[in-house]
């Protein structure tokens, strides 16, 4: 079929066809919104625009596997899941922030994969085979195609596109796709080239029941389970205490990508797209069950799962790579959408407010492969982690340290939470799950009414949220607003006048005619507390945010001859201290919480910290660096250090988390 005959059946009785293909899904909790509906405002535009400065929108100059001959350009380069990585971040920031140059270098990679598809429908960089025998791909020769994984990451940059822009193009072109992965799949299946499309096939399914959605074509569904049918059974894995069991104990070769972080992090979503597909409920248990399992063996204060690579316990010097971090708050925007379960939204914000800005330099053009919570030195070495590497690179800060896999990959981290601040809700209204500073602009009700609420916050470093409302007319609608489960009552008030308290933990629903000019500000009280980790450690929280000791850098640049330039970080002054008791005891009493005035212009740096906590500690002399690790004092069953302490209590300086790169997270506690 031509393609202009193709686009023109798919386009006939659209909206009929896409509300048969929502309906016939399990209905989510939530709906996400188009890209370019929701706009970063304040500290996260500021975030953001560093982003567009720095590697995101410049990674295909500075990054030889994107810059050389690409493979999603035509030639003979990166055929494989970097490319389609950058663009899943570099796309969505390109529409988030109208930046007409970021669009045109994107749009190089979107229009050459959409306009050479062939006729059977496969997709992708120019295969050996095509190139060297001018083999044409059909379901029937799909081996002369390659690995189905770099193809699910398009599918998503596609999708995203095709929201911002509703490009005709798209829709036809994932149909025919999917159509010829139909057939192929049982001669070519998921796993037929690398196990990483075997473990990362939930993103295939997702895809092929976002394409039901709009076009109610059934064969979609029957795609969709026989894709996870050859995938790994995330879902029974999850909701399985066996297998995060089996992960703990395990650190060998076997099954190594059954306990690779990443793949966890994607898998996340696995159970809830399959509840989407089936309407089980066995499958919500499932990331209930897995996502509270891995907290508990494998939790770090900073609210991210350690993997280096794999899933490696509790213990706060495990570190966690940066991939893993921006694929697992993708799968929780999606496990919040589709469950409404307010736990979720409780994680994301801890993720992205804490583990995310950390791995990552001011002015976003080097990374970290791997952060360590308890972090008193960034440095070169094996440590403690399970891929060791031997050019010992997995700690260090730069463009290409450790693997590439996340200079490529960490760009959806901070794009996507932008764009989930908001959901669409099934009564006609809107939700705000997630919290920052941004623009919405939709239509609400019954009647479809435009309408435009600014979010206006500095949160999470303040305790108030502004919502103001913008409307030609009056419009009815309810506005649903998360209670964050660490706030014990939070208080709405509608042009001044208080509207009603909430408990935390919660999602509140304001159902009301809104007029023009209507202001509802949502009061969050942050108190400090502090929670347990491992070895009966503590940290201290405030809100989403979780406080660090604060410590002098000092920064040392080298290069490596494969991986170029690095940057390492020694701290300045003592680290090894241990809290005071009292402060379990009775933290509110105990620190001191100063706040100061936002910067001009934001950024992920200790200078600026709009929030710090001042805390009695001593020091801890035997606490010491050996071989670049700063192991976990053992307290007795009290969670009271037992060691020698030295008696003079000083005054430490915490700031969040985010905002340190060397740092103690974990404390010990003394008396």
């Amino acid at each position: 079929m031509k393609i202009s005959s193709l686009i023109a059946t798919v386009l006939i009785g659209f909206a009929s066809l896409e509300a048969i293909g929502q309906s016939a899904l399990t209905p989510s909790a939530y709906h996400e919104l188009p890209l370019g509906a929701i706009k970063p405002e304040g500290w996260l535009k500021d975030q953001l625009q560093i982003m567009a400065n720095g590697s995101t929108g410049h990674l295909d100059e500075v990054h030889a596997k994107l810059k050389n001959d690409n493979g999603w350009l035509g030639g003979k380069g990166d055929g494989w899941e970097e490319t389609p990585y950058w663009l899943d971040g570099a796309v969505p920031l390109a529409y988030l922030l109208d930046d007409k140059n970021l669009k045109t270098k994107v749009l190089q990679y979107i229009n050459w994969t959409l306009d050479n598809q062939r006729p059977s429908g496969y997709f992708g960089p120019v295969t050996k085979d095509e190139r060297e025998k001018t083999t044409q791909i059909t379901p029937e020769s799909c081996a002369s195609g390659e690995d189905w994984w770099p193809k699910m990451i398009m599918l998503k940059v596609l999708q995203q596109y095709y929201e911002a822009t509703n490009d005709a193009r798209v829709i036809p072109f994932m149909t025919k796709y999917f159509q010829y992965q139909l057939s192929a799949i049982k001669n070519c299946p998921v796993g037929k080239w690398t196990e990483w499309a075997t473990s990362r096939g939930a993103d295939n399914v997702m895809m092929a029941q976002w394409l039901y959605t709009k076009t109610g074509d059934q064969s979609l569904i029957e795609l969709a389970a026989l894709i996870e049918s050859q995938s790994y059974d995330w879902s029974t894995w999850l909701g399985n205490r066996d297998w995060v069991i089996w992960a703990a104990a395990n650190q060998t070769d076997e099954h190594w990508m059954r306990r690779h972080a990443v793949n966890i992090g994607m898998a996340l979503k696995s159970p809830v797209i399959n509840y989407q597909r089936t309407g089980d409920e066995k499958y919500v248990k499932a990331i209930k069950t897995g996502w509270n399992d891995l907290m508990t063996l494998h939790g770090l204060p900073m609210g991210i799962f350690s993997g280096d690579e794999d899933l490696h316990g509790n213990d706060p010097t495990q570190g966690v790579e940066l991939c893993a971090i921006v694929e697992a708050m993708f799968s929780l925007e999606k496990i919040i959408a589709i469950t409404g379960d307010q736990q979720y939204m409780d994680a994301l914000e801890r993720i992205a407010f804490n583990a995310l800005p950390t791995q990552t330099t001011d002015d976003y053009n080097a990374k970290q492969y791997f952060q360590i919570a308890n972090q008193v030195e960034v440095s070169r070495g094996v440590f403690d982690f399970s891929l060791p590497f031997d050019r010992e690179m997995n700690n260090v800060f730069g463009l290409r340290s450790g693997y590439t896999c996340c200079t490529a990959n960490m760009h959806q981290g901070w794009t996507k939470f932008a764009t989930h601040l908001w959901y669409g809700t099934n009564d006609g209204g809107v939700a705000a799950l997630a919290y920052s500073p941004s623009t919405l602009k939709t239509k609400v009700g019954n009647e479809h009414n435009e309408v435009t609420i600014k979010e206006i916050t500095n949160y999470p470093f303040e305790e108030t949220v502004t919502f103001d409302i913008a409307t030609k007319r009056s419009a009815s609608f309810p506005l649903h607003l998360r209670i964050p489960s660490w706030c014990r009552e939070a208080t709405v008030t509608l042009n001044g006048k208080i509207l009603q308290t909430a408990k935390g933990g919660t999602v509140i629903k304001v159902d009301r005619t809104w007029n023009d000019k209507d202001k509802l500000v949502l009061s969050l009280p942050m108190e400090v507390s502090t929670s347990n980790w491992a070895k009966n450690s503590r940290a201290i929280e405030r809100g989403p945010l979780v406080f660090a000791l604060k410590l002098g850098e000092r920064w040392e640049k080298g290069t490596q001859e494969k991986e170029g330039d690095y940057f390492s970080i020694y701290p300045t002054e003592a680290w090894n201290y241990g809290l005071i008791e009292t402060i379990v005891k009775d933290p509110k009493s105990t620190l001191k919480v100063t706040t100061k005035p936002m910067p001009e212009k934001f950024v992920w740096n200790q200078k600026v910290a709009p929030v710090e906590i001042t805390a009695p500690a001593k020091k801890i002399p035997d606490w010491k660096i050996v071989n670049g690790v700063a192991h976990q004092p053992v307290t007795d069953r009290n969670g009271v250090y037992k060691g020698k302490v030295e008696p003079e209590v000083v005054q430490i300086q915490l700031i969040p988390y985010g905002f340190t790169k060397v740092r103690v997270v974990a404390f010990p506690v003394v008396r």
